[in-house]
């Protein structure tokens, strides 16, 4: 599938426990890609740093390689080692307070849409299976209606073909975040 090789599909770093493939963030992908452009520009969305906005997902081994400022200190993804689940689609809790209180408005609404999702696939393929069968339903999602070619999660236009997208993937992107350093 264009954007994503097969290894990204299966890499559990990739599979933030909340819903938010990894694989579909901007700061991933300006990461993998090396695309300084890219990471300037999303630096700028979340108040950050060029340098600073770097990330492999938020599933690294500690000590993490790169590791976005604001997935250190994910309370999701805390509560997640806590409790030795590796995704909310295991907790009998989901959606709590942690996901409706998400100060990522736009990423809230993902997270409500993709567990369901990620359940679904897991109780279909079972636990190895199920996960990739989710990462392989999100990015196969991210793809330009008009032209075909992939886009990241929060992307308001295409990047090749410039028609708006919003609406189609997760309407209008919605920040309710405090400026890192």
């Amino acid at each position: 599938m264009e954007g994503w090789t097969d290894e990204e599909l299966k890499n559990k770093k990739l599979m933030a426990p909340c819903g938010l493939y990894c694989g579909l963030c901007g700061i991933y992908i300006a990461t993998r890609d090396k695309n300084k452009k890219f990471k300037n520009i999303m630096g700028k969305l979340y108040g950050t740093k060029p340098e600073a906005t770097e990330c492999l997902g938020c599933m690294q081994p500690d000590p993490p390689k790169k590791l976005y400022g604001y997935c250190k200190d994910c309370k999701i993804r805390d509560c997640i080692k806590l409790k030795e689940y590796y995704s909310c689609h295991q907790c009998d809790e989901w959606p709590c307070d942690l996901i409706k209180n998400f100060p990522i408005i736009t990423g809230a609404r993902v997270m409500k849409k993709t567990i369901p999702i990620w359940r679904a696939k897991v109780l279909e393929h079972g636990d190895e299976k199920g996960s990739i069968e989710w990462a392989r339903t999100e990015c196969e999602r991210y793809h330009c209606s008009s032209c075909g070619k992939p886009l990241f999660r929060g992307a308001q236009r295409c990047r090749n073909c410039k028609k708006k997208v919003a609406d189609e993937l997760d309407g209008t992107l919605e920040l309710k975040l405090p400026i890192m350093d």
